[in-house]
């Protein structure tokens, strides 16, 4: 490994820095992130287990919300390992390679993870807006076709950023300032010209970031013209976008510090700041998913009280 500033020097491996340099915290945060990473698995492994098991949960909604708890799993399980491993024996090694699978899988989740909010603010649309049609127009066919749309947009999405990453040249120094191989910090080691990456990362993934967002406000700006132009009782308005709660509440806390991330120009100053946001849709909306999903839901706590009643009930027996 080479970390000098020679043009011809490749590098091979990176060094990750970690989320703080303050070594007093180290054992806090490991704590702390190991608890929540804990949460997000066993939460959203819980999600997935009574969404299969119960057939009362056998629907659209809750196939997108499945597909959801596994990107959470996914998403989380990219980055937190190593950082809670930095935590434990200070900044952390990971080869080119490593790196580059890591940046890949990232924004293979994350953008498919915005994708989704955005398609299951649509079946929220038909849910609410055409209810007597909604299993026809949401029938098994659209739903599959939905959700492979949806992981294979965020594949492809990430296959850009990786293939030109690897085409750019490292020569030194090989100190990321993150906790994880994410574009910007990699695009501030490279030598030589990442205009055009800079120019794809705005593009490409502000242009994802955007439609994803702007599909979700049209759902439900759409939803709330319906129910008021369309629902007389007050209590029937609130019962219907009741439904939606927890979706909105999601949407709100991924696409706050997205926007904040990704929107806005890098600068040295900024890391911080932009670590903090990567930290609260990244760590953050994986870990709060399944408690807003099950907490605020009233048909998921009930098939999840069943699901432990069944378990119970079978372990007695034996």
């Amino acid at each position: 490994m080479k970390t000098g500033m020679e043009n011809q020097t490749e590098m091979n491996e990176f060094i990750l820095l970690g989320l703080t340099d303050f070594q007093e915290l180290w054992p806090f945060l490991f704590l702390l992130f190991l608890l929540f990473y804990l949460v997000t698995v066993l939460g959203n492994s819980l999600i997935v287990f009574v969404v299969l098991t119960e057939p009362c949960l056998h629907s659209p909604m809750y196939f997108f919300l499945s597909n959801l708890s596994c990107l959470d799993i996914c998403y989380a399980t990219v980055t937190v390992p190593k950082m809670l491993a930095g935590f434990l024996s200070g900044p952390q090694s990971i080869s080119f390679s490593g790196c580059l699978a890591q940046l890949h899988f990232f924004h293979f989740t994350g953008s498919s993870e915005g994708v989704l909010l955005a398609v299951m603010a649509y079946d929220r649309y038909v849910a609410i807006c055409y209810p007597l049609r909604y299993a026809i127009i949401m029938n098994k066919q659209v739903c599959l076709l939905l959700a492979t749309a949806t992981w294979s947009t965020g594949f492809f999405h990430a296959l850009v950023h990786t293939v030109m990453t690897s085409q750019l040249h490292f020569c030194g120094p090989n100190l990321v300032q993150h906790f994880f191989c994410d574009v910007k910090p990699l695009l501030r080691l490279a030598c030589g010209s990442i205009q055009l990456n800079v120019s794809l990362l705005n593009i490409v993934t502000g242009f994802l970031v955007m439609l994803s967002f702007f599909l979700t406000l049209l759902s439900y700006l759409y939803i709330i013209t319906f129910l008021f132009l369309k629902i007389q009782s007050h209590k029937a308005r609130w019962k219907a976008f009741s439904t939606c709660s927890s979706h909105l509440t999601v949407v709100v806390l991924l696409y706050v510090p997205v926007l904040f991330n990704y929107m806005s120009p890098s600068s040295g100053k900024s890391l911080q700041r932009e670590m903090i946001s990567t930290l609260m849709y990244n760590v953050g909306v994986s870990v709060l998913n399944p408690l807003i999903y099950t907490l605020r839901n009233k048909e998921m706590k009930e098939a999840i009280r069943k699901t432990v009643r069944r378990i119970l009930a079978t372990k007695m027996c034996n």
